[in-house]
């Protein structure tokens, strides 16, 4: 659409005139349903307490960067022209539970747009010289994967078996986990393993072997896997668990490969297992990333950039993964002067 009206920052807000924006798994997972129930396949916002926040017309997208155009009331007028990220966490301002958090592109506007509104404490100048582009691979994907190694206590020295190490929260959690001083070993995909070998992971199992739990052993040498980061789910989710050694740390955030799986409860019991449910994060987890990158611990891994206007093609080669990393949209004025 073409006829979507420039928003006007409420107080406490700034504009952002987009300049780049990375897509996520949510983006596609939201329109179709994902996030329903067994019961109720259909449900929205089923996490939420406080109800739905999704309602239509709504602007997608999670991942903006760009710079701050316009300001709300109360916003200090220094901010004009600065670059941002944006966290695109809306918090509770009850508490600092995640349970009942809720994100641009879903509970309001997000930025595939030329144009978006966000509060400023969630606008974060970033020292670095990375382009826009770079910069808008960070935000859903490398948060997420922050608060997984947080609620698992990864340290220094553990090692840490990462699935869908090819996607955008999977390549970030090789990373972080590097920038811990752990050790990621990662499961891709068919041709992806050099690519994330060069980020970082200390060995890569390529995806659908016959015994993964064998092939996981055989990578680390025999040593003990302390934490699993699993994004895939689906059939290889008890294999994970035997994998982990006694007193392991199992943590999640998504399931690209089916959310409903068979638990052997004997595996988790009699081996003291921890199983941990996570998603988003915290201020203080996207302030850590945005230290990381000013560090240059962590680094943008495209995996293609598309216009705004070519959104249908972007959606269809992100929903098709055949790619390492992100995919970023760029508003047309943009890419036509890149």
């Amino acid at each position: 659409r073409t006829d979507v009206k420039v928003p006007s920052p409420a107080p406490g807000e700034v504009l952002v005139k987009v300049t780049a924006c990375g897509m996520n798994n949510t983006d596609v997972w939201v329109r179709q349903g994902a996030y329903g129930t067994e019961e109720d396949a259909a449900a929205v916002s089923t996490w939420r307490r406080q109800g739905n926040t999704l309602t239509f017309p709504r602007i997608q997208g999670t991942d903006t960067v760009g710079n701050i155009v316009a300001l709300g009331e109360g916003v200090a007028s220094a901010r004009i022209g600065e670059r941002v990220m944006v966290d695109f966490s809306i918090y509770n301002r009850d508490d600092d539970s995640l349970a009942d958090i809720d994100y641009m592109g879903h509970g309001r506007d997000g930025g595939y747009a030329e144009y978006q509104t966000v509060p400023a404490e969630n606008a974060h100048v970033v020292a670095t010289d990375l382009t826009d582009v770079e910069l808008a691979t960070f935000c859903c994907a490398y948060l997420t994967g922050e608060q997984m190694l947080e609620r698992a206590a990864l340290k220094a020295g553990e090692r840490v078996l990462v699935t869908g190490a090819s996607g955008g929260v999977g390549s970030g959690i090789v990373q972080l986990a590097r920038a811990r001083g752990a050790i990621p070993y990662a499961v891709v995909g068919t041709g992806k393993e050099q690519a994330v070998l060069d980020i970082g992971a200390e060995a890569v199992i390529t995806r659908g072997v016959a015994d993964l739990p064998a092939a996981v052993n055989d990578a680390t040498g025999g040593r003990p896997i302390d934490v699993v980061a699993d994004l895939v789910g689906g059939a290889i989710f008890n294999d994970l668990l035997r994998i982990l050694r006694p007193e392991g740390r199992y943590t999640t955030a998504g399931a690209i490969a089916g959310p409903v799986v068979q638990l052997d409860l004997r595996t988790m019991y009699l081996k003291q297992l921890q199983l941990h449910g996570s998603s988003q994060g915290t201020r203080h987890d996207f302030r850590r990333i945005v230290r990381y990158i000013e560090e240059k611990k962590i680094r943008p891994l495209v995996g293609g950039v598309y216009k705004l206007s070519d959104f249908h093609r972007a959606q269809a080669d992100f929903i098709a993964k055949d790619f390492v990393g992100k995919l970023v949209v760029v508003p047309d004025a943009v890419a036509d002067h890149r």
